[in-house]
């Protein structure tokens, strides 16, 4: 399985058969070294509903038939929108062809603003723990650190972590680093940062606050192999 960061908190999977991204924020995003009309997901995960997650969701579902995988509230906006989707919530989990997917807690909020409609509540925000070919990646969205983690962390065997670092929105360095802890996965990958002003953060400072995981800091592009 090869895992790849593009930018933001966009994440690619590529297992033997299949293509998965998660939030899928390309146009608009100065950091990403991905093009819209490239792209050929399988599949695409949503952590919740805002612009900078959901992204190009809707153009990449058409032109490439792909399920779309999401909170049931955003699932269903998302479905009126002509995308084929499959509404989750959080606990659940459920075995896909492509893998397995399961929803976690995260603290943030969740809403799509629609140029007709306005603000558009799009359900609760989570993270996503995938599981496929024996290896578990978690992705956590956009969340604080909260408790729990450890929970997560000691109810799943996680390969790699990719966290939120850059404040103001979400966590920042030193609550990713205590996230991290609570966790206990083997690698970490920073996110969500660096994009706009406000989340600006030097990564290599998160990682030198990580301990007991080894901390990856990957550029536009750069993959782990798992």
């Amino acid at each position: 399985m090869k895992v790849s960061f593009h930018g933001h908190s966009v994440v690619k999977i590529k297992t033997e058969k299949h293509t998965i991204l998660i939030d899928p924020f390309i146009t608009g995003n100065g950091q990403t070294d991905l093009k819209v009309n490239e792209e050929k997901p399988d599949v695409i995960l949503l952590t919740h509903g805002h612009g900078d997650h959901v992204g190009d969701t809707v153009q990449l579902a058409a032109d490439n038939d792909a399920l779309v995988v999401a909170t049931v509230e955003l699932a269903e906006y998302l479905g009126n929108k002509g995308v084929n989707t499959q509404g989750m919530n959080i606990g659940g989990k459920c075995d896909f062809e492509f893998g397995t997917v399961k929803l976690t807690h995260a603290f943030h909020s969740s809403s799509f603003t629609d140029d007709e409609m306005g603000i558009v509540y799009t359900g609760m925000p989570t993270g996503i723990l995938f599981t496929a070919e024996g290896k578990t990646i978690y992705h956590a969205g956009d969340t604080g650190v909260f408790g729990d983690m450890k929970m997560i962390g000691e109810r799943h065997k996680i390969d790699v972590a990719f966290l939120p670092i850059g404040d103001y929105f979400t966590m920042g360095p030193e609550d990713a680093a205590f996230a991290a802890e609570l966790l206990g996965a083997e690698k970490i990958v920073p996110i969500h940062y660096n994009t706009f002003p406000p989340i600006e953060q030097n990564p290599e400072h998160f990682k030198e606050l990580v301990k007991g995981a080894e901390t990856v800091i990957l550029k536009a592009g750069e993959t782990i192999e798992l």
